[in-house]
């Protein structure tokens, strides 16, 4: 059976917050902080985030 790829999304802020989708089904709410590099990793369900081309760290 084939493992399905984490979900990419591109955001324009280095501080994000992932609750995994899907209302009850998903995971707690957690805020994620890039810090200096342009990606993070929900630990729950993997989600990445990335930093949008041309965004700034702030």
């Amino acid at each position: 059976m084939p493992v399905q790829a984490p979900e990419i999304v591109e955001t324009d802020n280095t501080r994000v917050a992932c609750d995994g989708g899907g209302g009850a089904l998903g995971h707690p709410k957690v805020f994620l902080e890039m810090g200096d590099e342009n990606a993070v990793e929900c630990p729950y369900c993997d989600k990445r985030f990335v930093l949008k081309a041309g965004a700034t760290h702030h």
